[in-house]
């Protein structure tokens, strides 16, 4: 599911500190030196409600703060090696009291410091990121917690009757998400679906529920769209069993259509049998299951009773089958 939770690359890129420098190369092979690098703060996310009606809460922001780091940046979601452009390093939760969300809670977001060699291949990157060309981003994380901020109710299993966007006794209705249970990247991209950045937030739960969140996030998407392993299996499983059903339903229609041809002509024998087929390719089902219905009585009508044996009364004549009489 998309949405806009602040995801933007800050002011003050720069050549990394002392202290940068110590953290950093916890992750390079070899001991960078300061002007080699290139640092620069990122926004990763936010407790405001996005357009879909979607926030973080408090703790999962926190929680979040562990999780990103050491997390890599890549372009559109596009999880390639050649893809990698930088790596948080650190992150801190940053609030600002003189602010509130709609939600009205303490404006508070997640604050990530991002490094990336100064290379020549690097260059051009680095320019459209001082000149804020490269700026917007979203981040790729799943929650294992979704409840309504009116009721509480748990929105991964259940719905309420709460609408999106919508106050209820001066509260916003929206969907909050907690217990973050893993940070898969974040990503550099044109249109962020966040307000302030960009979020790209999958469930990792199991269940129909989570399926059609996961169809209503494939419509809304407007470029890629990041699935955990647990969410692929949903749809494969989800698609296995629509395809056994549309077995099942094709096998039904054909027997529905031999029934349609077979009273048809019987009812109607001065129409071509070719003709009959051809008209059932083109009924619905329960069209299908109309006529040929009317058809059958209508045949039963039509066609003279086949006459039948009947036993006879016993002694009417000295015949040796005389007690069978047609």
């Amino acid at each position: 599911m998309d949405s806009k939770k602040g995801g933007y690359v800050c002011k003050g890129g720069k050549i990394p500190d002392k202290n940068d420098l110590a953290v950093i190369n916890t992750y390079t092979r070899r001991e960078f030196k300061a002007g080699e690098l290139y640092t620069f703060p990122v926004v990763l996310c936010d407790n405001e409600a996005d357009r879909d009606g979607e926030r973080f809460s408090l703790s999962a922001i926190e929680k979040l703060s562990q999780l990103f780091v050491g997390k890599t940046g890549v372009l559109n979601h596009d999880v390639k090696a050649q893809n990698q452009t930088a790596r948080i390093y650190s992150c801190r939760v940053e609030k600002d009291g003189s602010r509130q969300t709609s939600c009205g809670e303490t404006y508070t977001r997640l604050v990530g410091m991002a490094y990336m060699p100064k290379t020549n291949g690097n260059s051009d990157f680095i320019t459209e990121l001082d000149s804020g060309i490269k700026k917007e981003v979203s981040v790729g994380c799943a929650v294992s917690k979704v409840t309504c901020s009116v009721c509480g109710a748990d929105l991964k299993n259940s719905r309420c009757e709460h609408e999106r966007g919508k106050t209820y006794g001066g509260v916003v209705c929206c969907a909050v998400l907690d217990e973050p249970t893993d940070a898969y990247e974040w990503s550099f991209v044109a249109v962020p679906a966040q307000r302030e950045a960009g979020v790209i937030k999958t469930y990792d739960g199991k269940g129909v529920k989570d399926t059609e969140d996961i169809l209503k996030k494939l419509e809304k998407a407007e470029s890629c769209v990041t699935l955990t392993k647990e969410q692929c299996g949903e749809l494969l499983a989800k698609a296995a069993g629509l395809e056994k059903d549309a077995a099942a339903g094709r096998a039904y229609r054909e027997r529905t259509e031999k029934d349609f041809v077979r009273y048809a002509v019987m009812a109607h024998p001065l129409i071509p049998e070719e003709t009959v087929k051809r008209a059932a390719s083109g009924i619905g089902i329960e069209d299908m299951e109309c006529f040929t219905d009317a058809f059958k009585k209508q045949a039963g009508k039509e066609l003279p009773v086949t006459p039948q044996l009947m036993p006879a009364v016993r002694g009417s004549g000295d015949d040796e089958n005389a007690q069978f009489k047609i």
